[in-house]
């Protein structure tokens, strides 16, 4: 299913950049699922901002950034 949803992604920033769109992309996306998404060509922007103030309650701000910032790393490698 992830991979069905990140290929329907994927078409839908292809056409919106197509169209000339600046895409981004955000609102949900944590540390175990925005690598696949960070992976989609052509994304401007990832918005992540929740997701790394949640994470840095329990680990603190800068392993928070730390963690999301890899797991974005070893998708677009």
């Amino acid at each position: 299913a992830r991979d069905a949803e990140r290929a329907r992604l994927a078409a839908a920033a292809a056409h919106a950049a197509g169209r000339g769109l600046t895409v981004n992309a955000g609102h949900g996306l944590h540390a175990d699922n925005v690598g696949p998404v960070a992976s989609i060509p052509g994304l401007h922007e990832l918005n992540i901002g929740h997701a790394v103030v949640c994470r840095a309650v329990f680990v603190g701000l800068e392993a928070a950034v730390r963690e999301l910032r890899a797991a974005m790393d070893r998708a677009c490698a």
